[in-house]
């Protein structure tokens, strides 16, 4: 389906109301026990912007090569007017493909024209989209997806958050940070997991776009395991709300990948939680000194502790694949 085309197609599909209720695309780990998730990050599309035909190209390669379960974009989509078709244009290879996606917004995506509350009412009746957002919690998209089992019971759980919101506490400078309200949604949602699987943390993991604190800890400290390429420092929150110290104190989540620092692709292993990076998914619009672009690729096995990952650069060639947390446990000499 051409660019034209699709629009037209989502148009169409928002006039007629045609929606796809999230509930109504069903998660589930395949006969082999499988999940595969692809993540795009910093897309940073601009609608009309020959340089961006290298940002869809290296997304559709990506997903026909993979075959994903789910999409997720983990913000700055778009970097430029017209936003709603910058938007649904970035999007498009998830919704060709009619695979299920999920959208957490950037730093950047409400900077040209449309709010963040526009943009997700923009793609929230878009076929196959399972992004979504409760009420009355800080920023928009924040919202959690199970993965069933055979027996259709929740077997590993995906949260989802809005992590800069531009919400700040007077007088705090820099990016914003996952507020209070947030983490306590996500507690509830945690505990309530843990007590439908009678007392057992169900196996989670995290997307957003800004890292947390904790991977400059991570990689200021000499001891850390990192795999990958670290071509530039983390830029944080000045602020940490505690979203990390929740996911320790829950033991759920395992797993956290984020966006943000485009020359960063790393994996690292801090206070027990994988700390990854996203590939830089999108085009020569902002700086990107990772070349050429790609996306990472999570692979879940039902049952299994931690995961698999890697990274798919585009033209074919899958680099950094690695089993968490096999890949940082040192042998002893």
């Amino acid at each position: 389906m051409n660019k034209s085309k699709f629009l037209i197609v989502a148009v169409c599909c928002l006039a007629l109301g045609i929606t796809a209720d999230a509930k109504s695309v069903a998660l589930k780990f395949n006969a082999d026990k499988k999940f595969k998730i692809v993540q795009f990050t910093d897309i940073h599309y601009i609608s009309g912007n020959p340089t961006c035909q290298a940002a869809l190209d290296n997304m559709r390669e990506a997903l026909d090569a993979e075959k994903p379960d789910l999409v997720v974009f983990t913000g700055d989509i778009i970097y430029g007017k017209p936003a709603d078709k910058s938007m649904l244009e970035a999007i498009s290879p998830a919704v060709e493909r009619n695979l299920p996606f999920a959208v957490v917004f950037g730093n950047h995506d409400d900077e040209f024209g449309m709010t963040r509350r526009q943009l997700f009412d923009l793609i929230k009746d878009i076929p196959n989209n399972l992004t979504a957002d409760v009420p009355n919690l800080t920023g928009v998209t924040n919202f959690v997806l199970p993965v069933m089992s055979a027996k259709g019971s929740p077997a590993f759980i995906l949260y989802f958050f809005d992590s800069n919101a531009y919400s700040q506490i007077e007088g705090v400078k820099g990016y914003d940070y996952i507020h209070f309200d947030q983490i306590e949604w996500y507690r509830k949602q945690s505990a309530g997991y843990t007590k439908e699987n009678k007392g057992v943390p169900v196996p989670s993991a995290a997307f957003f776009h800004i890292p947390l604190l904790e991977y400059s800890a991570a990689a200021s400290d000499e001891r850390t395991i990192l795999i990958g390429t670290r071509k530039e420092k983390s830029t944080p929150p000045s602020l940490n709300s505690g979203m990390f110290v929740a996911f320790k104190e829950m033991k759920d989540v395992a797993s956290i990948f984020v966006g943000h620092d485009h020359d960063n692709d790393y994996v690292a292993l801090w206070q027990g939680i994988m700390l990854a990076y996203g590939r830089y998914s999108g085009c020569n619009t902002v700086y990107n000194n990772l070349k050429p672009n790609g996306a990472r690729v999570i692979e879940i096995t039902e049952g299994a502790k931690g995961l698999r990952t890697w990274v798919r650069l585009r033209g074919g060639q899958v680099i950094n694949d690695i089993r968490h947390p096999d890949v940082f446990v040192k042998e002893k000499e």
